[in-house]
């Protein structure tokens, strides 16, 4: 379901209104629109299928090597995300570092940054979106384990309330052989986050 664009600008409308602006101000006259075609940004993974970009996977025992199988894991670090907080509609960012120990099928690199881009592009918290990526990889792929690590800073804790501008929050998901904490250390080192 595509973002109802003038209805946002409608709502964003009534909502400069509310907290006592004029939108018809020289400045807020283009607001309601460009909310609107932010939010159909921001908010462009609704209703789109998460798996999709894992559909086309690549046999390792087909290729140059058939008797090499993987035996490590593949790691992607450092993959930009932005998404929408579902308590406050404040934005948070980070980076996501994607694993998974491949059985016969690897996928295409550029596929799991499209699987985080269209999870965190709905409204979401952290710990669910790092779980819904988790989730999408270890069923679209013939992985022994999966691990993502999100590590975002989080306008709400950024801008009000707390006012930490330093702190950002790190998540751990994991699926299979990476459930244990043995297996996933050597992973947490090359990515290098302190402590998960």
């Amino acid at each position: 379901m595509a973002v109802d664009r003038a209805r946002v600008a409608a709502l964003v409308r009534d909502l400069l209104a509310a907290i006592g602006e004029d939108p018809d101000r020289p400045g807020l006259r283009q607001t309601p629109q460009r909310v609107a075609d932010a939010y159909g940004e921001f908010f462009s993974g609704i209703g789109e299928d998460a798996a999709a970009p894992l559909e086309h996977t690549i046999s390792v025992a087909q290729g140059p090597a058939p008797e090499t199988l993987p035996s490590g894991a593949v790691l992607l670090r450092d993959v930009a995300f932005r998404s929408m907080c579902e308590h406050h509609l404040l934005p948070f960012r980070g980076r996501a570092h994607l694993a998974y120990l491949p059985g016969e099928q690897v996928v295409g690199l550029s596929a799991l940054p499209k699987v985080v881009d269209i999870l965190a592009s709905r409204p979401q918290v952290q710990e669910r979106l790092g779980e819904q990526i988790a989730d999408t990889i270890a069923a679209s792929l013939d992985a022994r384990g999966v691990l993502v690590v999100l590590d975002a800073v989080h306008e709400c804790v950024t801008m009000r309330g707390a006012r930490q501008p330093d702190a950002s929050t790190v998540t751990v998901a994991a699926r299979g052989e990476l459930l244990d904490p043995a297996a996933r250390a050597e992973l947490i080192a090359l990515i290098g986050v302190a402590r998960a």
